[in-house]
């Protein structure tokens, strides 16, 4: 499949939205009004500078976390995050696109990461979590976490398998990085992760503590993406079963209940309902419109995850300052209590709201989502930043923390492009290995009749 590399014809309402023109208001700075689209332009291009300026300068990948202002004591940029660079892979595809940087730019950046990865600390083939960004040795996630994790493998090989399409067909450069690319996709070992032939994937593996984080993983949750690229390997692929008993759990992941008087179909781990990247993570390249199997269909099942979410920060049950209409959305992500994954759960809900979960949802609910992004805007710097919208705050407790995460910043950055243009669905939906996968798994999708 040919890409067209349209030349951006932004008008001049785009253009100075871009340039976010600003008006003082008190000590506070408060954006001009911008029209939709270039509102649009002005989120993604922040946020895709995350993954461009705000990259690490060695290895060219995603920082695991940049922090401005001293709230938190980390602020390790030369730990880099294999599941945010691959979120950070399809955002640099869509600033190209969208003329944020030259072509020549992004291939050669891209050439950067996919060389650091071929040298980088590999396990049966899979990536850890965080690496050291400089050298390329792994940096433990936790003691025993300190090799393969499947999950952050399967974030990044969607972007690394977006970007190969991305050049297939170019010139004999961008040819031969497909090609590159092509190698680390065949040289994930995706059976090994079955634990001696279980019909289930592990998250994790260890060198040094094996199969220790004993962790098998069963849905609902944000790792569909990895099942599906476990069965389409070529080389090192899972049978349909591992999916269906594993994932699946022989259909005991079909649960029809409902939430905030919304139906969802599906059973999700450690509750009625999930944080809202659930329905972000797995559906930056698998396209979720029209995408079904014999348990849900994931179009509608995302939607109403989504509207769920929003529906309970409208009623409020804690009465925290701010929530409503046009400001909601529950997620994984920094807390007034540390780290948290915070979801629409009176126990799980403690006064935050994450950026990334309305924005990331755009696609599912692209008029909700919209008057989130105006109102966050016309917040001003205490939420817009550099990167975009700062990963968290709260109005109950006045607090503004200038942070952000990569796991949070490239999902905005990927789903608006995919509501503005389908760019990066269209990518990933057209590898043929991806096809293979989905059919053989029992999926059906427009996109595999093209």
């Amino acid at each position: 499949m040919t890409i067209h590399r349209f030349k951006p014809l932004l008008s001049a309402v785009v253009l100075a939205g871009a340039l976010l023109l600003a008006v003082q208001c008190g000590n506070q700075r408060h954006p001009a009004p911008l029209s939709d689209e270039a509102l649009l332009d002005s989120v993604e291009r922040r946020t895709f500078n995350y993954f461009w300026e705000g990259a690490e300068p060695v290895s060219g990948m995603a920082p695991e976390r940049i922090h401005l202002n001293g709230v938190y004591p980390e602020n390790d940029q030369n730990v880099v995050t294999s599941g945010g660079s691959g979120f950070g892979i399809m955002a640099i595809l869509a600033g190209i696109e969208r003329g944020y940087i030259t072509p020549e730019e992004g291939l050669t950046r891209l050439e950067r990461i996919v060389s650091f990865l071929e040298r980088a600390d590999r396990f049966h083939g899979a990536f850890p979590h965080w690496w050291y960004g400089e050298t390329g040795r792994v940096k433990p996630f936790s003691r025993k976490d300190n090799g393969a994790d499947l999950v952050e493998t399967a974030f990044l090989i969607q972007g690394l398998l977006t970007a190969q399409q991305y050049y297939r067909q170019g010139t004999p450069r961008e040819q031969a990085l497909a090609a590159r690319i092509d190698h680390l996709w065949r040289t994930v070992e995706w059976d090994w992760f079955r634990q001696d032939g279980q019909n289930v994937l592990y998250w994790h593996w260890s060198p040094d503590y094996g199969w220790g984080m004993d962790f098998p993983v069963r849905g609902y949750n944000e790792c569909l993406i990895m099942y599906i690229l476990a069965a389409s390997s070529p080389t090192h692929g899972v049978p349909a079963a591992v999916y269906h008993e594993g994932w699946a759990e022989n259909g005991a992941i079909v649960s029809p209940h409902e939430v905030e008087g919304i139906r969802l179909d599906l059973r999700y781990q450690g509750g009625t309902v999930g944080p809202l990247f659930w329905g972000h993570y797995s559906y930056l390249g698998l396209e979720p419109r029209g995408l079904k199997d014999r348990y849900a269909d994931y179009f509608r099942e995302m939607r109403n995850y989504t509207l769920i979410n929003r529906a309970y920060c409208i009623r409020n049950p804690h009465r925290y300052k701010g929530y409503g209409p046009d400001c909601w959305g529950l997620t994984a992500s920094y807390s007034v209590k540390g780290y948290a994954a915070h979801a629409p759960e009176e126990q799980y809900d403690v006064g935050v709201i994450s950026p990334t979960a309305a924005l990331s949802s755009i696609v599912y609910t692209p008029e909700y989502s919209m008057e989130v992004m105006r109102h966050l805007y016309a917040m001003g710097d205490r939420v817009w930043g550099p990167y975009g919208f700062y990963d968290v705050f709260s109005e109950t407790d006045d607090w503004y923390p200038q942070v952000y995460l990569a796991i949070d910043q490239g999902p905005i950055a990927v789903m608006i492009e995919n509501h503005r243009s389908g760019l990066l669905w269209r990518l990933f939906m057209s590898h043929p290995d991806v096809r293979a996968g989905l059919r053989k798994l029992g999926f059906s999708s427009p996109a595999l009749r093209e």
